[in-house]
């Protein structure tokens, strides 16, 4: 079985955030007092990552300082670049380490359970025929979302802005991803494309195999309000 290699796009502006008077950088926003990017380090280093690779852009100078000094459970590959999205973000971690041949990807603001992650981690690692493995939730919190339209199988038949009749699911920002699914980061970027979504749509134009696994709720942090959202989602675990 491929190594899965597990990686954080840390790399945005959080300006949202910043606008509602947040001074921090983004990936450090505490959810129930442990900064979001700290959680999701754990979370991997439980699930068995040997290394977490992680972009941040040039204008975060606190985040890089506490990515370099605070000791973790797992080793950090740190890359500093500023990029114009996070699909450019992606492909330069790609860039970086050529030998990928699986990777697990998120963003520092997407919000999920442990225990649903560890089940996704199993349903990646068991469907070896799947190019790409998507995290996809019935739940809807994003300002623009991107619906996943699916078969009885959780196969993915499509990528799309605007909600359709049967459509249940939006994409949670959870990528699993193998060889040629990765292969293709390169090919969608020199195309023109900057968003990940246009990237997942690639995925399907290609004729790779993209499949979906549910979350039952995943929380995509942009505001405060989504912090608190966020905060009281988590906790439902200590309470159930």
């Amino acid at each position: 079985m491929k190594m899965i290699h597990f990686a954080i796009i840390a790399a945005g502006e959080g300006s949202r955030l910043k606008e509602e008077g947040v001074d921090l950088p983004k990936p450090l926003l505490t959810l129930n007092g442990v900064p979001m990017i700290a959680r999701l380090i754990r979370i991997f280093a439980d699930q068995g990552a040997p290394v977490v690779h992680i972009i941040i852009n040039n204008h975060s100078p606190e985040l890089r300082a506490y990515l370099e000094e605070e000791i973790f459970d797992v080793p950090i590959r740190l890359i500093i670049k500023d990029t114009p999205s996070s699909l450019h973000s992606f492909h330069a971690l790609i860039e970086a380490n050529p030998d990928w041949e699986a990777c697990c990807l998120t963003t520092t603001d997407t919000i999920f359970k442990e225990e649903d992650f560890a089940s996704y981690l199993q349903g990646f690692r068991t469907s070896v025929h799947a190019d790409a493995y998507m995290g996809i939730t019935p739940f809807i919190d994003d300002e623009s979302p991107l619906y996943v339209k699916t078969d009885p199988q959780q196969n993915i038949l499509s990528f799309q802005d605007q909600h359709t009749e049967g459509v249940q699911y939006v994409s949670g920002g959870i990528y699993g991803l193998r060889k040629n699914a990765i292969e293709l980061v390169k090919r969608s970027v020199e195309e023109g494309n900057t968003r990940m979504r246009n990237y997942q749509r690639d995925l399907l134009l290609n004729h790779l195999n993209v499949k979906g696994h549910i979350f039952g709720k995943i929380v995509d942090v942009d505001h405060l309000k989504d912090k608190e959202m966020a905060e009281a989602f988590l906790l439902e675990k200590t309470l159930s």
